[in-house]
This record gives structure tokens, sequence and C-alpha cells, in this order.
């Protein structure tokens, strides 16, 4: 059995959902199942919509016509509407459904939870997208079953980037999924113990993949972008990108981790654990070969990666009487991270000083400053840049730093951490 992921950006539009189509036709969709994210930017309206929730409650009915118009667009540019009996097209009752049952949650919620509010609305992103395209498949012919993921993938209570319960996972994946027919399924989503949606994380389709890949002993994984594959550096941040041919799993993760953001962070850990091969290919080409993930050890070619993540934030801690960061207090610093879920991503210390870089996924900055200023004297800067060179040269480093004000250094035998103001 074979896994693909599409996400937003290859079903974006009526356009997108045709062409995935044609992605399936040029190459074989036997033994397939599909993961699909929310279409195009879908997941960034539905934000809006919680936002207003908490926030504007007279804009939440707006925002939330916003997102159904958008897919009743690509419904009525999918499906034929010049057939007087286009109205009574099943399509259009399963979405008006689904938006149905949304309001519902909104007007019954009781939770001031802000991430469980989240997980119940975003999710409904993905619920619509692979709807649409299960009912349109099945329009021109191309038969397939459609699953809710959420009673399949069995997670904790964690809203917002929840952790897999991997044996109720496995056993519900093994008995809920026939892998003889073609089958599409919902990326990013899961459920907790108490059956409320969950997600895994922004960009978690990929780890979806991963996980239906594992559980199912998949031949492979391929991931469907608008990119010829992996890079080794954004297009978008840096000039001359180069495609990477070949990657070692370990390479893989080495570059998720620093946040290279073709791959989901926890996608390649399942993957590596059963060598299933992970492909990342354009759908814009699906003829090109793109880029294998594998045990192979080589990097192809052999040249420097670049990751770039802005807007973070790196606070530097000294004691105030002078004395020693030792492992009391390092080990109280990190607690204090863990308790306001801030995510780190570069930390430095010598004898009187600890830095740390990471993001404020949840706005909880000033609380987790409060706290530090009461054992620690802090300098805190926000909104500044982290770069993260693999395999670095000694004018990869001169080219970031220039014109920049440099903050923090760290560099080991193949990779440098440099913070930039």
């Amino acid at each position: 059995m074979q896994i693909f992921k599409f996400g937003g950006a290859s079903v974006k539009d009526a356009q997108g959902v045709k062409n995935l189509v044609r992605v399936l036709k040029t190459v074989d969709y036997k033994n397939t199942l599909i993961v699909v994210s929310a279409m195009g930017k879908t997941t960034n309206a539905l934000e809006q919509v919680v936002q207003d929730y908490f926030q504007n409650k007279k804009a939440l009915q707006s925002s939330l016509q916003e997102v159904k118009k958008f897919h009743n667009t690509i419904i009525m540019a999918l499906f034929d509407t010049n057939d007087s009996s286009s109205e009574t097209h099943p399509i259009f009752k399963k979405v008006d459904a689904l938006f149905n049952e949304l309001a519902a949650i909104l007007k019954s919620n009781k939770s001031p939870d802000y991430n469980f509010v989240y997980d119940q609305v975003v999710g409904f992103g993905e619920l619509v997208s692979t709807t649409i395209v299960s009912a349109y498949l099945n329009e021109i012919g191309l038969k397939n079953n459609w699953i809710d993921v959420r009673p399949l993938i069995k997670t904790d209570s964690y809203y917002r980037r929840a952790n897999v319960d991997w044996e109720a996972t496995q056993k519900n994946i093994k008995k809920g999924i026939d892998p003889k027919v073609l089958n599409i399924t919902q990326g990013f989503l899961g459920s907790d113990p108490n059956n409320f949606t969950t997600t895994l994380g922004r960009e978690g389709s990929d780890y979806t993949a991963a996980i239906f890949a594992y559980c199912l002993n998949a031949e492979s994984v391929t991931i469907w972008k608008d990119v010829e594959g992996v890079l080794n550096a954004d297009p978008r941040y840096f000039e001359n990108a180069q495609l990477l041919n070949s990657i070692s799993y370990r390479e893989a993760i080495e570059l998720a981790f620093y946040g290279a953001t073709v791959i989901h962070p926890k996608t390649l850990q399942p993957l590596q654990r059963k060598e299933i091969p992970l492909f990342v290919k354009s759908f814009l080409h699906p003829e090109f070969p793109g880029t294998r993930i594998s045990k192979d050890p080589k990097l192809d070619p052999q040249t420097p990666c670049f990751i770039l993540k802005r807007n973070q934030v790196l606070i530097s801690l000294s004691s105030l009487d002078f004395s020693y960061i030792v492992e009391e207090n390092i080990s109280h610093i990190f607690n204090l991270l863990h308790q306001y879920k801030m995510k780190v991503d570069a930390i430095q210390n010598s004898a009187i000083s600890f830095s740390v870089c990471f993001e404020d996924i949840y706005e909880n900055l000033e609380d987790l400053l409060q706290e530090l200023k009461a054992k620690f004297k802090v300098n805190c800067y926000e909104n500044v840049s982290l770069y993260t060179i693999r395999h670095y040269t000694d004018k990869t480093i001169s080219d970031i730093e220039k014109g920049k004000t440099l903050l923090l250094k760290q560099l080991t035998p193949e990779t440098i951490q440099l913070v930039t103001k």
C-alpha cells in the first residue's frame, strides 16, 4: 500500500482538485490512501473564526460565511451547475451539514479554553475538503472510500499539539482501513479519550501520512507539494536554492528539527523505524523524480542547507548574585519553558548566563518573564530571526552575518545557529 498526502496548496481551488486527479492518473493509485489538508488558506480563515468567537462576536457570522462561500465556489466549479438537479446533489447537503455542525458547536460550547475551541473549529477545514474531493472523485468515476480519521488516530488532550496513542491508533487503523480500495481521509486531526477533536500541530498532515504508513506497513509515502522536492533553502528567503535528490532519515530529521518547513518534525521518526521511504514530489510535475528520503546515508548533492525561523524570542538570563548557572537553575528554567508551552529552538549557556531562543506559540511570554525575573536578571529580544546552516562554510556564515546585529552564535562541527536582529 502507498500513502499520498496533498496539502492545502494542491487543493486551493477547483483547478487544484482536478489536478489532483491528473496526478493520480499519471502515477498509479492502486492500493492507495490519500491524506488531504484543508483547502488553500482555510485553516487561517478558521483561526479567524476562533478569534472572533472569543473577541468579536459581531463578526463571527461574517467570518463563518466567508469560509462557507469559499468552499461553495469550489463546489460550483467542480460539479455541473447547469443541471437542474444540481442543487440537490448530495455534496451540497453534506457540506451544509458540516457547517451546521460547526455552528452548533460554537453555539453550545461552554469551555473558555481557547486551545480546546481551536481544535473543535479548525478541524472542519479538513472534513470539508476531503468531503468535496471524495465526492468529486466519485463523480468522475474514481470510486473511493471517505474515512473520518478522528476515531482512528487517538491522542491525549494536549489541544493544538496532541500526542498520539500509538497502541490504540495502530489497532484502529488496521481494523478500519481496507487497503485494497482507494481511501481518502483528513490530515492534521485525531481525537482524545472523550472523542473531542484534537490537532497534531500546524503542518500535521505530513505526520498523519506517516502514522498511516507505519500502522499499515506501507510501501512508501509521497508528499505532493508545489516545489520539485526538498530544497537546501527556502527560495522565499534565499537565492539559488538547490533541489536535494536524496537525503538520509537522519539528515532530514536534523533539518526538520531545526525548522525546515518542507517536512513536519514528527513525520520522519515512524517512517525511519520501519524504513519506509518518503518522497517529496511536485503536484505540478508528477513525472519528476522529486526527493527521496530513506536509509541511504548520502546527501545528494553535498551542499550547505539553510533554515530561517522568524518572529522568535531570545531571552538571556544571568543570576542576580553572580552565582553559577548550574543544573538546579537550568532545570528551573526548562520547567518554566515547559509550563508556558514554549517551543525551544536554540540554547547557549556559560558559567553565569543562559540564553534560549524559542517560539511563543501560545502567547505566554509576559507570564514567563514575570516568573523568570523573580530569580534572574532578564534581557528579552522579540521578533528576532534564527538562522541554522547545516554543513556550513566560512562564506555561508559571513553572508548571513552581513548587515545584521548578531545576538547569539552557536557552532558545532556540522551545524551553526545564528540569532540576529
